[in-house]
């Protein structure tokens, strides 16, 4: 199988498990860091994912995916948060972000110097996104040109230490 198809039928065995556990399931990924190859499972729930979340995941793709042996080669199986800062990637990732800010990677500065600016996602269409700033000027982005484009969410971590 090719990476494509490897990430197709991991998600097709995870989906079921997420969705029975109230979770989302946010990516599949499959890459290489090093000499090892990761197969990172990238999960999400209202309220933030814990560990427990991340180890009832893993044990019950496990057993799925040694039946399945979509993978030919050694692997480390990786459940992961979303975290705060996730990579908009798929159609869903866009249209689950809109009315949030989100950090645009640039290829070079924009008219105000600035290569990652944060903005307000407005809308999606598939290739391109448009995006507001702090004063409600508009922008378009056109994906294909973008180095990322990033969930910027706020946390406000002061509230946890009585600040």
């Amino acid at each position: 199988m090719n990476k494509n198809q490897i990430i197709k039928t991991v998600w097709d065995l995870t989906k079921p498990i997420t969705d029975e556990l109230g979770l989302t399931l946010w990516d599949v990924l499959f890459l290489k860091e090093g000499a090892t190859w990761s197969l990172r499972i990238i999960i999400d729930r209202e309220g933030g994912v814990d560990m427990d979340a991340c180890t009832a995941v893993s044990r019950a793709l496990d057993p799925l995916l040694d039946e399945a042996d979509p993978i030919s080669q050694s692997y480390v199986l990786e459940v992961w948060s979303a975290g705060y800062d996730r990579d908009l990637v798929r159609d869903f990732h866009f249209t689950s972000s809109i009315g949030m800010k989100v950090t645009i990677g640039l290829f070079t500065a924009d008219e105000n110097g600035e290569k990652e600016p944060v903005r307000t996602l407005k809308s999606y269409d598939g290739k391109t996104i448009v995006c507001t700033d702090e004063s409600g000027n508009e922008y378009t982005y056109t994906l294909s040109e973008l180095r990322f484009v990033r969930r910027k969410d706020e946390v406000n971590f002061s509230k946890n230490y009585g600040e």
